[in-house]
């Protein structure tokens, strides 16, 4: 297993890459800025495009399975970090019954805090009618829970879920952004086996490494090691077929997945030539090999035939 404190340093790694691409106008997010700190380096083209790329896709399957259920669904975000969607999708008037975000007490315990220095992040989440419950790790309002637990022990997540009201009679959208890949596979069949199993109508997104069989993909878990973090759960992450095999085999009724270098060619071009305008890139191919590194995976347990089996990225 990774260490703890090796897999969150790569969360906040995250968070400051998806800053700095905001800052550079990849993509617009006035909220990022308030639960994340900037960093003091200077990320390559390709990194912000590959975020670009990253951020596009998972929203636009977010957006797609809100509007498919009209809204009465739920979210939740596992191991969100610093997370902002739940902001956006207000703005956007877009937005769930329910959003619950996941994470380390760490994790969750700095989030309040950003939460409770912000006003305009505390306003959108306290209701006129109302009160929210706040603790050093966790918030309960009517609509938004950030809780903690660790991903790796079923029983936690069970119980922080039950704490926050989830209906699992309503359909219900798990997200996860590389957190799968750090948990041991025993570990992460189980939750996706409970949640096939408890959820009628779901959806699960999930961002990870793939083709980590090859050169490239060595070096990155190298890399990782030497910063405390073990792709424990990288057996699921050889091809788009382990990626998807790991759902089906626990009993959800279907899965996908792409490669990023094969959505990054299939987002909005108007768009994708604005970022490609923003930062000269000297090799084509260093980013090339990145996208092809990581894939978007979704699946689906629609047995009233909603739709959600013809959702995608396209």
């Amino acid at each position: 297993m990774a260490s703890d404190d090796g897999v969150i340093l790569t969360n906040d790694d995250a968070a400051q890459c998806k800053r700095y691409a905001v800052e550079k106008k990849y993509w617009s997010d006035p909220y990022i800025s308030l639960l994340t700190s900037r960093s003091s380096a200077k990320h390559a083209p390709e990194i912000s495009r590959g975020y670009y790329a990253r951020v596009t896709a998972m929203r636009k399957l977010l957006h797609k399975f809100l509007m498919l259920t009209d809204r009465n669904c739920q979210v939740v975000n596992l191991g969100a970090g610093s997370d902002t969607n739940y902001w956006l999708l207000k703005e956007l008037d877009l937005f769930p019954k329910s959003f619950i975000e996941m994470d380390f007490k760490s994790v969750t315990a700095r989030k309040v805090a950003q939460i409770k220095r912000h006003e305009v992040l505390l306003q959108t989440i306290a209701s006129e009618d109302e009160d929210i419950r706040l603790s050093k790790s966790e918030i309960h309002g009517s609509d938004y829970h950030l809780v903690d637990a660790d991903l790796s022990i079923l029983s936690q997540v069970e119980k922080k879920l039950h704490e926050s009201g989830i209906d699992k009679n309503l359909p219900t959208l798990f997200m996860a952004e590389c957190v799968l890949v750090y948990i041991d596979n025993l570990k992460t069949k189980e939750l996706l086996k409970w949640i096939a199993d408890q959820f009628p109508v779901a959806m699960f997104i999930n961002y990870e490494q793939v083709n980590m069989a090859d050169r490239f993909g060595d070096i990155m878990i190298e890399n990782l090691k030497s910063r405390d973090c073990f792709l424990a759960g990288v057996e699921h992450c050889k091809s788009l077929e382990t990626q998807k095999q790991r759902f089906l085999d626990v009993g959800w009724e279907g899965a996908d997945a792409m490669e990023m270098l094969q959505i990054y060619k299939c987002l909005p071009q108007v768009d994708v030539h604005r970022i490609e305008r923003l930062e000269f890139m000297d090799e084509k191919e260093l980013l090339e090999q990145l996208l092809s590194h990581y894939c978007l995976a979704w699946a689906w347990k629609d047995p009233n035939n909603l739709g959600i089996a013809a959702l995608d990225v396209t």
